[in-house]
């Protein structure tokens, strides 16, 4: 099975790629320093989940070169051949590990305002890191069929003869393949989806019942960017899975769609600042202190925060 591709697409992928490196990286790089400092102050369930999150974008985002390399070269691997199971593998197993992340984070979110006393007597942080290993466990042992897939039968045919990266694969390939993909749209995207809008149409439900504006405004925007990430970045991507286990073969579109995929490192940092006020506080402290000032709206939310924890409000630009 030949992957097509339009003349000059090469481009658009170099194009895309580059574009979520210069984005994602900032961001992820500075919500890692971020929930680094939360952790260290007052470690929160929740926070270590999305610091798990961080870790698995800034994973893609560091081998995101390779494919920007193999995109400039025209979808020709032109690198070492161990390198392209090893950056395929990292690059799936980043995409899913975001779904099951953002699942985990949205029952971490709806079992704290659905059950509050039962919530407070759980040992929530030693729990998170229990789902963080199980979710990266997960999508690593899906994942892995990107090995199995590129060493299946004749190993020179992959490695030499058509001189790409997981784009062209024989029957053979595909007969192991095409199955473990349908698997993993429904394990790895599916059935995460169920979850987390169930999660949060209750959590929105319970919060319109007497929650403050601020707070139900912060939850629909969290709500808003997860789903985003779901339906934009994962659907299209998981739908050719479901695709190409009906046809027999992997759609010529799947490598298109999968550019939405890596998007998903650039809206991660919309769901961390939406997860928490503290996190959008620090978030503005930690750019006072890149950039040497303040701005008025980040003096506004410090000054917020201030009087919700009953201190003593100060003046913290100046004038």
């Amino acid at each position: 099975m030949v992957q097509s591709f339009f003349p000059g697409s090469h481009w658009l992928f170099f194009t895309v790629y580059l574009l979520v490196f210069l984005v994602g990286l900032p961001l992820n790089m500075m919500a890692l320093v971020v929930f680094v400092g939360k952790l260290r102050r007052r470690p929160v369930a929740v926070d270590l989940l999305l610091l798990n999150l961080t870790l698995s974008d800034l994973l893609l985002l560091l081998f995101l070169p390779f494919r920007m390399v193999e995109a400039a070269s025209g979808m020709r691997w032109l690198l070492p051949f161990i390198l392209c199971p090893l950056s395929g593998f990292l690059f799936f197993t980043t995409i899913y590990l975001t779904s099951l992340f953002l699942t985990a984070v949205s029952i971490e979110r709806f079992l704290s305002v659905a059950y509050p006393l039962w919530y407070k007597t759980r040992p929530r942080l030693a729990q998170a890191g229990l789902v963080s290993g199980i979710c990266w466990f997960l999508a690593s042992a899906h994942c892995s069929v990107v090995y199995v897939t590129e060493y299946w039968g004749n190993v020179t045919y992959s490695q030499g003869t058509n001189g790409t990266c997981y784009l062209e694969f024989r029957e053979d390939q595909l007969a192991v393949l095409l199955p473990v993909r349908l698997e993993m749209a429904v394990v790895l995207f599916m059935v995460p989806l169920c979850i987390t809008s169930y999660c949060y149409s209750r959590l929105v439900w319970i919060l319109s019942r007497g929650a403050s504006r601020r707070r139900r405004k912060r939850v629909m925007g969290l709500l808003a960017a997860t789903l985003l990430i779901f339906f934009v970045c994962f659907g299209p991507y998981n739908m050719s899975h479901v695709v190409g286990y009906v046809r027999g073969e992997s759609p010529s579109w799947r490598s298109y769609v999968l550019l939405l995929s890596t998007l998903n490192s650039c809206l991660d940092p919309v769901v961390f600042y939406f997860s928490s006020s503290k996190f959008q506080a620090e978030l503005q402290e930690l750019l006072q202190r890149l950039t040497g000032g303040c701005t008025p709206w980040s003096q506004e939310l410090s000054l917020e925060l201030k009087v919700k924890n009953r201190e003593e409000p100060t003046k913290e630009c100046a004038s």
